[in-house]
């Protein structure tokens, strides 16, 4: 029997966040006994995924981030690594980062090198901070056989106008969101002591900057003010989870907001939204908005976010955040007001718009060069 094609993944860390979640979709769609993954990552600690990739055949090699090992050390730690297994490809998704594990590869003579950018913002500011963007562009330049992106902006951001980059949709798996059970919405409540007829805002990100949780508050904050039966369930980790869970004490809103944490049972939980509240400064994407939508959830999403997220469904509405918090505490409400549509048209639309996990594993498999598998 022939031995599984094996694919190297880069990424910091093995978390539920938005980008993992779909490289472990196309993990578990992929055929294994033709292409296994192996993963990278930047953590000491052990990720959401460890176990689920190893009984699946993948192994997990944790090196320190380029930032706590320094260049030298962090593209020597990627040579040992791929000059020990024999990998058809590496695929890293590291952002600006990418470049150093295309060189690592480049060095190893492994075929098929690709940088993958996942994000449209870069954090530091100043003259230094755009030399040394321009440095690591530079090496992806010279490094990557492949540019890829999860949408136009994050293709912008990272590549310039290139017209090589491949744009690799972030699909999910439908029928996960569709077969949920409607009245799952009742055992959540229970389950969180909330209140069976409150109005449920859900937010799904990690605690970071760019999720921009303050101005989340801010809007809960008037929302409760009008109607005290509106709460706020927010899932995710982050280094501002402590910060955030402050705010909302200051404000008064600790008996309106449940921190969730980290949760594996998104499909159900999105069930008990009313409504989906994304005010990201910055996104990529925004996977978690495919699956809002999937579910039958109306959206009320910053203008940063890409508009490819919207599926045609009628559900997504885009707001600046420049707006005053008044209005969109009025897109809010009128947004709670929208019929849900049919299965039938959610799956369609997903599909149309190229976003079945099904679909986009033949995307991803012929990035490797292996066309005939999948």
């Amino acid at each position: 029997m022939t031995e599984a094609i094996r694919v190297l993944q880069i990424v910091s860390v093995l978390e539920r966040g938005g980008g993992e979640t779909f490289i472990m979709n196309i993990y578990r769609h992929i055929d294994r006994k033709n292409v296994q993954f192996d993963f990278i990552t930047h953590s000491d600690k052990p990720g959401d995924f460890d176990q689920e990739i190893k009984e699946m055949g993948g192994t997990i090699y944790q090196i320190p981030s380029l930032g706590a090992s320094g260049p030298i050390r962090y593209l020597k730690e990627l040579i040992n690594i791929m000059s020990a297994n024999n990998y058809a490809a590496i695929h890293a998704h590291t952002d600006f980062q990418s470049g150093f594990p295309a060189l690592a590869a480049k060095i190893c003579k492994i075929k098929h090198r690709i940088c993958h950018s996942h994000s449209n913002n870069w954090l530091q500011d100043g003259w230094k901070g755009l030399l040394m963007l321009k440095v690591l562009q530079f090496l992806i330049k010279i490094s990557a056989t492949k540019l890829c992106s999860c949408s136009e902006e994050a293709a912008t951001f990272l590549f310039g106008n290139s017209s090589k980059v491949h744009i690799l949709k972030n699909g999910i798996n439908i029928n996960e969101f569709l077969t949920a059970d409607e009245g799952c919405k009742e055992q959540i409540l229970n389950e969180l002591s909330v209140p069976s007829h409150s109005k449920i805002i859900g937010h799904i990100g990690r605690f970071s900057e760019s999720k921009n949780h303050h101005f989340l508050l801010k809007v809960l904050k008037q929302m409760v003010e009008k109607d005290p039966a509106y709460i706020a369930l927010l899932v995710g980790e982050g280094p501002l989870r402590k910060t955030i869970e402050l705010e909302a004490v200051r404000l008064g809103l600790q008996n309106h907001v449940r921190f969730l944490g980290v949760r594996s049972d998104i499909p159900k939980l999105i069930k008990a939204f009313d409504l989906f509240l994304f005010p990201s400064k910055f996104e990529g994407f925004g996977i978690v908005l495919l699956e809002a939508q999937c579910s039958g959830i109306p959206c009320v999403v910053a203008n940063t976010v890409p508009k490819s997220t919207d599926i045609g469904l009628g559900l997504v509405t885009f707001l600046p955040l420049e707006e005053n918090v008044a209005r969109w505490c009025n897109c809010i409400e009128q947004s709670l007001k929208m019929e849900k549509p049919n299965q039938n048209l959610i799956f369609n639309n997903i599909s149309k718009y190229g976003f079945n996990i099904r679909d986009n594993v033949h995307d991803w498999i012929n990035l490797y060069g292996l066309r005939s598998v999948g």
